[in-house]
């Protein structure tokens, strides 16, 4: 499941450090978060859909990986994006 291109511009607007940043890992974090929890409803009515949740997995995974990065680099910045987006850890 992706998302739509407007809303993932909102997304990289809200979340960017600067102007015109796609890559910082708040931004992927925020885009990734975003998949997660639209596969996450689309399982609520498509229980044996196992080659998506196969996905579903690696995008935890890669999410993950970012905020695992992120922490190391900068732990303010990583507890701020972990509360704007509601992710428990």
């Amino acid at each position: 499941m992706s998302i739509a291109a407007e809303r993932k511009q909102a997304l990289v607007k809200e979340y960017a450090t600067k102007k015109g940043d796609t890559g910082s890992p708040e931004v992927q974090v925020a885009i990734l978060s975003e998949r997660i929890n639209n596969l996450t409803e689309h399982f609520k009515s498509h229980v044996k859909d196992n080659h998506s949740r196969r996905g579903l997995l690696k995008m935890v995974a890669s999410r993950r990986s970012l905020l695992d990065y992120l922490k190391s680099k900068d732990e303010t910045r990583y507890q701020k994006l972990i509360e704007r987006l509601d992710i428990r850890r």
